[in-house]
């Protein structure tokens, strides 16, 4: 298989697992069923469907292949909490899981510990195959990825509310000034890229292979809100020039003129937060901007976004990545030699390698420890509610 669970025994695998399992939980906890049922818009998903198909990943792929006598908690979630897997069976429709208010929370919470339990008696009581050993881990790093998914969606359905609710009642950590900008060159030749083999990797980040970079130069941080709004207030978003036709189609049919959660409150410009809306704080890094935004403010500051390659060579020297996952320029496509896993498993990621752009880094909405500088997230080139940000690149000058 693609996935390597080399680095960890079977018992890592089951606290790691145990371990993720309950870092789900503890993101919901306070929150009310009505929180966990609602779905802001196509793209997101309720957090109760969260918690679902991440638990439907463990008994559609491992337990009902290694588990002999385990018991389905309910026969129909095998195609309610289906993703996208077409080899597994049929799903329900995404666009409608907003609409489902049974199961309730509380049956999806009893479904995560009738698998739970289920996953620990397998792992802890039976030798298990390394392909059962590696579906256990790639499962809890797609929870991980799910649990970033939980912080996005709600936070994009409470920004809906005209209560600005915040889903943390403390302040949030003040930000501290921004680092001087600067360049970092890099020389021309050949950049190994790729996942070397050494513990846990996703699909899409092999096979590792040699990329030559021409001579570039990468910013020594994000943009940050200040620089954006100066962005903003010289008419970035009025002025055709800057934006590639089909953002700047999109831009103006969605009457976009500032990232997705900035509003200006009586002349002042204020962003929402996890925190509820704050002020906007000019040191922190732009946020929740689309492919097209980025693209537009990097003509406007005559600089480019970077290639996924010319990122992961920079990556060892970067001292301000992790706030936000960074777009690049790269279409997201497969590797040379890249080849997906056979059955249903291979769904994950090589189908979605059409129409999406790359983007590297990670963010603070990411799990600790689940990115990686090989890590390749990716989403369409409007896609706005995603902690997405903007690192400049050039030539070398």
């Amino acid at each position: 298989m693609n996935f390597p669970a080399r680095h960890l025994t079977q018992p890592d695998l089951a606290r790691r697992f145990a371990a993720v399992r309950k870092a789900t939980l503890a993101l919901v906890e306070g929150l009310d069923p009505e929180d966990c049922a609602l779905q802001s818009m196509p793209d997101a998903s309720p957090a109760k469907w969260h918690l679902a198909h991440t638990t439907w990943f463990f008994e559609t792929f491992v337990l009902e292949r290694y588990a002999a006598r385990h018991t389905p908690f309910r026969a129909e979630f095998r195609e309610f909490y289906n993703s996208y897997y077409h080899a597994v069976g049929e799903q329900f429709p995404r666009a409608q899981r907003g609409l489902i208010s049974r199961p309730g929370l509380g049956e999806v919470l009893a479904y995560r510990e009738h698998v739970d339990a289920a996953m620990l008696r397998l792992l802890e009581t039976q030798e298990l195959p390394g392909e059962c050993l590696a579906l256990v881990e790639l499962g809890f790093n797609h929870e991980q990825q799910h649990q970033e998914l939980i912080v996005t969606d709600f936070m994009h359905l409470l920004s809906l509310n005209p209560f600005a609710p915040a889903w943390h009642a403390d302040p949030p950590t003040p930000a501290t000034p921004a680092a001087p900008f600067a360049w970092t060159a890099f020389e021309a030749g050949l950049a190994e890229i790729g996942h070397d083999g050494a513990g846990f990797a996703f699909d899409n980040e092999m096979p590792r292979h040699r990329q030559f970079v021409e001579a570039y130069e990468l910013a020594s941080r994000p943009v940050n809100n200040a620089e954006y709004l100066a962005f903003v207030e010289d008419g970035g978003y009025r002025r055709p020039e800057l934006w590639l036709s089909e953002g700047w189609q999109t831009a103006q049919g969605q009457r976009w003129t500032a990232p997705i959660y900035w509003r200006k409150v009586e002349g002042a410009w204020q962003e929402f937060t996890l925190h509820g809306q704050r002020p906007l704080d000019p040191s922190r890094a732009v946020v929740h901007v689309s492919h097209y935004e980025a693209d537009a403010y990097a003509r406007w500051a005559s600089a480019r976004l970077p290639t996924e390659f010319e990122w992961e060579r920079a990556a060892p020297l970067m001292k301000s990545g992790g706030q936000v996952w960074e777009w690049t320029s790269s279409s997201y496509a497969p590797y040379p030699g890249f080849r997906a896993t056979p059955g249903a498993v291979g769904e994950y990621n090589g189908k979605f390698m059409a129409n999406q752009y790359v983007l590297r880094g990670g963010s603070c909405a990411t799990p600790a420890g689940h990115a990686r500088a090989t890590y390749r997230n990716f989403f369409p080139s409007a896609a706005r509610w995603q902690f997405s940000g903007i690192r400049l690149a050039r030539q070398a000058q």
